[in-house]
Protein backbone atom coordinates (compact mmCIF):
# COMPACT_ATOMS: atom_id res chain seq x y z
CA UNK A 1 0.00 0.00 0.00
CA UNK A 2 1.27 3.65 -0.64
CA UNK A 3 0.92 6.36 1.98
CA UNK A 4 0.18 9.85 0.75
CA UNK A 5 -1.06 13.30 3.11
CA UNK A 6 -3.72 15.78 1.79
CA UNK A 7 -2.08 18.98 2.53
CA UNK A 8 -5.54 21.88 2.28
CA UNK A 9 -3.26 24.82 2.89
CA UNK A 10 -6.58 25.14 5.42
CA UNK A 11 -5.04 27.96 8.51
CA UNK A 12 -5.25 27.63 12.11
CA UNK A 13 -6.44 31.22 12.55
CA UNK A 14 -4.91 31.59 16.43
CA UNK A 15 -1.40 30.67 15.25
CA UNK A 16 -1.50 32.11 11.49
CA UNK A 17 -3.46 35.59 12.13
CA UNK A 18 -5.19 37.28 9.01
CA UNK A 19 -4.48 37.25 6.00
CA UNK A 20 -2.51 33.82 7.33
CA UNK A 21 0.67 33.67 5.03
CA UNK A 22 2.49 31.64 7.35
CA UNK A 23 -0.04 28.82 6.45
CA UNK A 24 2.16 28.06 3.38
CA UNK A 25 5.51 27.83 4.66
CA UNK A 26 4.11 25.45 7.92
CA UNK A 27 2.46 23.37 4.77
CA UNK A 28 5.74 23.34 3.20
CA UNK A 29 7.41 22.07 6.50
CA UNK A 30 5.45 19.47 6.81
CA UNK A 31 5.76 18.69 3.15
CA UNK A 32 9.26 18.46 3.80
CA UNK A 33 9.05 16.14 7.05
CA UNK A 34 6.91 13.65 5.03
CA UNK A 35 9.59 13.12 1.94
CA UNK A 36 12.01 12.51 4.58
CA UNK A 37 9.63 9.68 6.49
CA UNK A 38 8.84 8.05 4.16
CA UNK A 39 5.64 9.06 2.58
CA UNK A 40 4.34 7.94 -1.01
CA UNK A 41 2.59 10.86 -1.69
CA UNK A 42 2.00 14.67 -1.15
CA UNK A 43 -1.60 15.83 -2.22
CA UNK A 44 -1.70 19.40 -2.72
CA UNK A 45 -5.56 20.71 -2.63
CA UNK A 46 -6.73 23.69 -4.61
CA UNK A 47 -9.29 26.43 -2.88
CA UNK A 48 -10.13 29.80 -3.13
CA UNK A 49 -11.96 33.14 -1.21
CA UNK A 50 -12.79 31.62 2.16
CA UNK A 51 -10.46 31.02 5.42
CA UNK A 52 -12.44 28.61 6.80
CA UNK A 53 -11.02 25.98 4.53
CA UNK A 54 -7.88 25.70 2.51
CA UNK A 55 -6.23 29.08 0.61
CA UNK A 56 -4.23 27.77 -2.39
CA UNK A 57 -5.38 28.90 -5.54
CA UNK A 58 -2.67 27.21 -7.51
CA UNK A 59 -1.34 23.64 -7.03
CA UNK A 60 0.76 23.80 -10.68
CA UNK A 61 2.39 26.59 -9.02
CA UNK A 62 3.11 25.11 -5.56
CA UNK A 63 4.70 21.66 -6.98
CA UNK A 64 6.84 23.69 -9.20
CA UNK A 65 8.18 25.44 -5.60
CA UNK A 66 8.03 22.19 -4.36
CA UNK A 67 9.88 20.06 -6.55
CA UNK A 68 13.50 21.51 -5.90
CA UNK A 69 12.56 21.62 -1.71
CA UNK A 70 11.99 17.58 -2.15
CA UNK A 71 14.18 15.00 -2.90
CA UNK A 72 11.59 11.50 -3.58
CA UNK A 73 8.25 11.72 -2.69
CA UNK A 74 5.61 12.42 -5.61
CA UNK A 75 3.11 15.77 -5.79
CA UNK A 76 -0.06 15.44 -6.74
CA UNK A 77 -3.03 17.56 -7.01
CA UNK A 78 -6.42 16.52 -4.74
CA UNK A 79 -7.42 18.16 -6.86
CA UNK A 80 -7.97 20.91 -9.25
CA UNK A 81 -11.18 21.79 -9.12
CA UNK A 82 -11.88 21.06 -13.19
CA UNK A 83 -14.95 23.03 -14.00
CA UNK A 84 -13.13 26.43 -12.57
CA UNK A 85 -10.77 25.75 -15.36
CA UNK A 86 -9.80 25.82 -19.41
CA UNK A 87 -9.38 21.91 -19.37
CA UNK A 88 -5.84 22.44 -21.95
CA UNK A 89 -4.44 24.55 -19.55
CA UNK A 90 -4.62 21.68 -16.89
CA UNK A 91 -3.22 19.17 -19.67
CA UNK A 92 -0.58 22.06 -20.68
CA UNK A 93 0.58 22.51 -16.93
CA UNK A 94 0.26 19.06 -16.25
CA UNK A 95 2.99 18.20 -18.41
CA UNK A 96 5.20 21.34 -17.56
CA UNK A 97 4.95 20.35 -13.89
CA UNK A 98 6.03 16.22 -14.64
CA UNK A 99 8.87 17.93 -16.65
CA UNK A 100 9.71 19.65 -13.29
CA UNK A 101 9.08 17.46 -11.09
CA UNK A 102 11.31 14.93 -13.25
CA UNK A 103 8.32 12.25 -13.14
CA UNK A 104 7.02 12.75 -9.81
CA UNK A 105 3.59 14.67 -10.66
CA UNK A 106 0.01 12.88 -10.47
CA UNK A 107 -3.51 14.55 -11.34
CA UNK A 108 -6.12 14.32 -9.54
CA UNK A 109 -9.21 16.24 -10.92
CA UNK A 110 -12.86 16.47 -9.52
CA UNK A 111 -16.36 18.50 -10.25
CA UNK A 112 -15.62 20.62 -7.08
CA UNK A 113 -18.12 21.19 -4.40
CA UNK A 114 -18.24 24.59 -2.59
CA UNK A 115 -20.29 26.99 -4.29
CA UNK A 116 -19.04 30.44 -3.49
CA UNK A 117 -15.93 29.74 -5.04
CA UNK A 118 -17.72 28.87 -8.08
CA UNK A 119 -19.73 32.42 -7.54
CA UNK A 120 -16.31 33.88 -7.22
CA UNK A 121 -15.35 32.84 -10.60
CA UNK A 122 -18.88 33.29 -12.11
CA UNK A 123 -19.04 29.36 -12.84
CA UNK A 124 -22.58 28.03 -12.38
CA UNK A 125 -22.29 25.86 -9.76
CA UNK A 126 -25.02 23.56 -10.69
CA UNK A 127 -23.62 22.73 -14.14
CA UNK A 128 -20.17 21.00 -12.71
CA UNK A 129 -20.77 17.34 -13.27
CA UNK A 130 -21.48 18.24 -16.69
CA UNK A 131 -18.85 20.52 -17.33
CA UNK A 132 -16.80 18.00 -15.84
CA UNK A 133 -17.45 15.57 -18.07
CA UNK A 134 -17.16 17.39 -21.08
CA UNK A 135 -13.59 18.56 -20.14
CA UNK A 136 -12.54 15.51 -18.67
CA UNK A 137 -13.11 14.14 -22.55
CA UNK A 138 -10.95 17.12 -23.72
CA UNK A 139 -8.31 16.06 -21.38
CA UNK A 140 -8.27 12.75 -22.30
CA UNK A 141 -8.50 13.21 -26.08
CA UNK A 142 -5.32 15.61 -25.65
CA UNK A 143 -3.24 13.93 -23.39
CA UNK A 144 -3.28 10.99 -25.65
CA UNK A 145 -3.22 12.83 -29.37
CA UNK A 146 -1.62 15.95 -28.43
CA UNK A 147 -3.92 17.73 -30.73
CA UNK A 148 -8.04 17.96 -30.10
CA UNK A 149 -10.80 19.54 -31.92
CA UNK A 150 -13.57 19.85 -29.80
CA UNK A 151 -17.20 21.77 -30.40
CA UNK A 152 -19.31 21.53 -27.45
CA UNK A 153 -21.66 22.84 -24.89
CA UNK A 154 -18.96 24.87 -22.41
CA UNK A 155 -15.53 24.17 -24.20
CA UNK A 156 -14.47 24.78 -27.81
CA UNK A 157 -11.21 23.87 -28.95
CA UNK A 158 -9.12 23.62 -31.96
CA UNK A 159 -5.47 22.49 -32.10
CA UNK A 160 -4.40 20.81 -34.96
CA UNK A 161 -2.42 20.71 -38.23
CA UNK A 162 0.52 22.19 -37.70
CA UNK A 163 -0.35 22.97 -33.87
CA UNK A 164 -0.17 20.67 -31.18
CA UNK A 165 -0.06 20.55 -27.62
CA UNK A 166 3.40 20.99 -25.72
CA UNK A 167 5.22 20.23 -23.48
CA UNK A 168 5.22 16.41 -23.42
CA UNK A 169 5.36 15.06 -19.95
CA UNK A 170 8.08 12.57 -18.78
CA UNK A 171 5.58 9.87 -17.78
CA UNK A 172 3.87 8.09 -20.65
CA UNK A 173 1.06 7.95 -22.14
CA UNK A 174 0.32 10.97 -19.12
CA UNK A 175 1.31 11.45 -15.58
CA UNK A 176 -1.05 8.93 -13.59
CA UNK A 177 -4.71 10.16 -13.72
CA UNK A 178 -7.59 10.37 -10.16
CA UNK A 179 -10.87 11.30 -10.23
CA UNK A 180 -12.67 12.26 -7.09
CA UNK A 181 -15.81 10.73 -6.83
CA UNK A 182 -18.60 10.46 -4.06
CA UNK A 183 -21.70 9.45 -6.20
CA UNK A 184 -22.67 6.80 -8.41
CA UNK A 185 -22.65 8.73 -11.40
CA UNK A 186 -19.14 10.18 -10.67
CA UNK A 187 -17.41 6.76 -9.76
CA UNK A 188 -19.05 4.86 -12.98
CA UNK A 189 -17.48 7.65 -15.39
CA UNK A 190 -14.16 7.70 -13.34
CA UNK A 191 -14.43 3.87 -14.21
CA UNK A 192 -15.67 3.84 -17.17
CA UNK A 193 -12.57 6.18 -18.42
CA UNK A 194 -9.92 4.49 -16.67
CA UNK A 195 -9.09 6.84 -14.20
CA UNK A 196 -8.19 5.73 -10.48
CA UNK A 197 -10.48 6.59 -7.59
CA UNK A 198 -9.82 8.97 -5.04
CA UNK A 199 -12.45 8.72 -2.28
CA UNK A 200 -13.78 11.02 0.55
CA UNK A 201 -12.36 11.10 4.25
CA UNK A 202 -16.30 11.42 5.12
CA UNK A 203 -18.10 8.07 4.73
CA UNK A 204 -18.03 5.22 7.11
CA UNK A 205 -16.54 2.33 5.97
CA UNK A 206 -19.50 0.44 4.76
CA UNK A 207 -19.60 3.01 2.66
CA UNK A 208 -16.73 3.14 0.94
CA UNK A 209 -17.11 -0.70 0.47
CA UNK A 210 -20.27 -0.45 -1.96
CA UNK A 211 -18.37 2.34 -3.50
CA UNK A 212 -15.49 0.42 -4.13
CA UNK A 213 -17.35 -2.68 -5.09
CA UNK A 214 -19.30 -0.88 -7.58
CA UNK A 215 -16.03 0.96 -9.53
CA UNK A 216 -14.35 -1.92 -9.82
CA UNK A 217 -17.62 -3.54 -11.82
CA UNK A 218 -17.43 -0.26 -13.93
CA UNK A 219 -13.94 -0.58 -14.81
CA UNK A 220 -14.53 -3.88 -16.77
CA UNK A 221 -16.70 -0.82 -19.28
CA UNK A 222 -13.46 0.99 -19.93
CA UNK A 223 -12.44 0.05 -23.57
CA UNK A 224 -8.24 -0.85 -23.92
CA UNK A 225 -7.18 2.94 -24.21
CA UNK A 226 -7.97 4.30 -21.14
CA UNK A 227 -6.95 1.37 -19.00
CA UNK A 228 -3.05 2.43 -20.21
CA UNK A 229 -3.68 4.95 -17.63
CA UNK A 230 -0.64 4.39 -14.57
CA UNK A 231 -3.60 4.89 -12.16
CA UNK A 232 -6.51 2.54 -14.09
CA UNK A 233 -7.64 0.67 -10.82
CA UNK A 234 -6.11 2.07 -8.14
CA UNK A 235 -8.03 3.49 -5.04
CA UNK A 236 -6.61 5.88 -3.26
CA UNK A 237 -8.37 6.46 0.06
CA UNK A 238 -8.60 9.80 2.36
CA UNK A 239 -9.42 9.31 5.61
CA UNK A 240 -8.98 11.57 9.00
CA UNK A 241 -6.07 10.06 10.64
CA UNK A 242 -4.48 10.28 14.35
CA UNK A 243 -1.98 8.59 16.29
CA UNK A 244 -0.78 8.70 19.64
CA UNK A 245 0.76 6.45 22.05
CA UNK A 246 -2.68 5.17 23.58
CA UNK A 247 -6.66 5.61 22.55
CA UNK A 248 -7.37 7.62 25.59
CA UNK A 249 -4.39 10.07 24.45
CA UNK A 250 -5.36 10.35 20.60
CA UNK A 251 -8.88 10.86 21.89
CA UNK A 252 -7.33 13.94 24.39
CA UNK A 253 -5.51 15.47 21.64
CA UNK A 254 -8.00 15.10 18.44
CA UNK A 255 -11.30 15.16 19.63
CA UNK A 256 -11.97 18.99 19.40
CA UNK A 257 -10.02 19.78 16.72
CA UNK A 258 -11.70 16.49 14.52
CA UNK A 259 -14.83 17.58 15.52
CA UNK A 260 -14.23 21.58 14.59
CA UNK A 261 -13.01 20.55 10.72
CA UNK A 262 -16.26 17.84 10.45
CA UNK A 263 -18.80 20.72 11.12
CA UNK A 264 -17.24 23.10 8.09
CA UNK A 265 -18.84 20.23 5.69
CA UNK A 266 -22.27 20.82 7.24
CA UNK A 267 -22.31 24.45 6.44
CA UNK A 268 -24.06 26.08 3.55
CA UNK A 269 -20.98 26.88 1.99
CA UNK A 270 -19.55 23.24 1.81
CA UNK A 271 -23.12 22.78 -1.28
CA UNK A 272 -24.60 19.61 1.64
CA UNK A 273 -21.33 17.62 0.50
CA UNK A 274 -21.39 15.42 3.82
CA UNK A 275 -24.75 14.48 2.67
CA UNK A 276 -23.66 13.96 -0.77
CA UNK A 277 -20.72 11.20 -0.68
CA UNK A 278 -21.84 9.82 2.39
CA UNK A 279 -24.18 7.99 4.77
CA UNK A 280 -24.30 10.58 7.35
CA UNK A 281 -26.24 13.00 5.87
CA UNK A 282 -26.07 16.72 5.30
CA UNK A 283 -26.42 17.90 9.29
CA UNK A 284 -25.30 15.33 11.07
CA UNK A 285 -24.82 14.59 15.01
CA UNK A 286 -21.60 13.78 15.50
CA UNK A 287 -19.84 11.88 17.99
CA UNK A 288 -16.46 11.20 18.33
CA UNK A 289 -17.02 8.15 19.71
CA UNK A 290 -18.92 6.82 16.99
CA UNK A 291 -16.96 8.32 13.96
CA UNK A 292 -13.66 6.18 15.47
CA UNK A 293 -15.83 3.05 15.32
CA UNK A 294 -17.26 3.62 11.36
CA UNK A 295 -15.18 6.47 9.77
CA UNK A 296 -11.56 7.86 11.84
CA UNK A 297 -8.21 6.71 11.99
CA UNK A 298 -7.70 7.43 15.44
CA UNK A 299 -5.95 5.75 18.50
CA UNK A 300 -2.69 3.78 19.48
CA UNK A 301 -0.66 2.50 16.76
CA UNK A 302 -1.86 -0.91 17.38
CA UNK A 303 -5.81 0.57 17.11
CA UNK A 304 -4.99 2.26 13.42
CA UNK A 305 -2.79 -0.57 12.37
CA UNK A 306 -6.10 -2.85 13.38
CA UNK A 307 -8.89 -0.78 11.61
CA UNK A 308 -6.37 -0.04 8.50
CA UNK A 309 -6.36 -3.95 8.53
CA UNK A 310 -10.11 -4.13 8.54
CA UNK A 311 -10.38 -1.11 5.90
CA UNK A 312 -8.13 -2.62 3.26
CA UNK A 313 -9.50 -5.98 3.39
CA UNK A 314 -13.05 -4.10 3.01
CA UNK A 315 -12.30 -2.02 -0.19
CA UNK A 316 -9.22 -3.38 -1.26
CA UNK A 317 -7.66 -0.04 -1.68
CA UNK A 318 -3.93 0.65 -3.04
CA UNK A 319 -3.42 3.99 -0.85
CA UNK A 320 -4.26 6.22 2.27
CA UNK A 321 -4.28 9.35 2.12
CA UNK A 322 -3.85 10.93 5.43
CA UNK A 323 -5.82 13.92 6.58
CA UNK A 324 -5.83 15.98 9.81
CA UNK A 325 -7.00 20.04 10.78
CA UNK A 326 -4.25 22.50 11.19
CA UNK A 327 -5.61 22.90 15.05
CA UNK A 328 -3.79 20.56 16.66
CA UNK A 329 -0.28 22.81 15.88
CA UNK A 330 2.46 22.01 14.25
CA UNK A 331 4.54 20.42 16.70
CA UNK A 332 2.32 17.78 17.80
CA UNK A 333 1.46 17.38 13.93
CA UNK A 334 5.15 16.29 13.13
CA UNK A 335 5.15 14.44 16.26
CA UNK A 336 2.28 12.63 14.93
CA UNK A 337 3.34 11.91 11.50
CA UNK A 338 6.57 10.93 13.00
CA UNK A 339 4.46 8.33 15.05
CA UNK A 340 2.77 6.90 12.04
CA UNK A 341 6.01 6.38 9.79
CA UNK A 342 7.57 4.73 12.10
CA UNK A 343 4.46 2.10 13.96
CA UNK A 344 1.92 2.00 10.63
CA UNK A 345 4.10 2.41 7.56
CA UNK A 346 6.29 -0.54 8.07
CA UNK A 347 3.08 -2.71 8.47
CA UNK A 348 1.78 -1.61 4.88
CA UNK A 349 4.27 -0.08 2.73
CA UNK A 350 5.37 -2.44 -0.54
CA UNK A 351 8.00 -4.90 1.19
CA UNK A 352 6.87 -4.85 4.34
Amino acid sequence: MKFGILFVSHPDTSAEPYPHRGVHARVTREIQEADRLGYDIAWIAEHHFSNAYGILPDPFAYIAYLAPQTERIKLGTAVMTLPLHNPLRIVENAAFVDILTNGRFIMGLGSGYRPYEFEGFGVNFETRHDRQEEALSVVLEALHTRKVRHDGAYYRHDVDGDYEIFPASVQQPHPPLYMAAGSDRSIAFAARHGFGLMLSTLPAFETLAGQTAFYREKLKDAPEQWSRNPAFGQIDQARWVYVAESDAKAKEESKEGILRILKNFTTRGAGGYMGLVSEKGADPELDYDELVQTTLLHGSPDTVIERLHKLQSMTGMTSLVLYYPPYYGEEKTLKMLQLFAETVLPEFQDGA
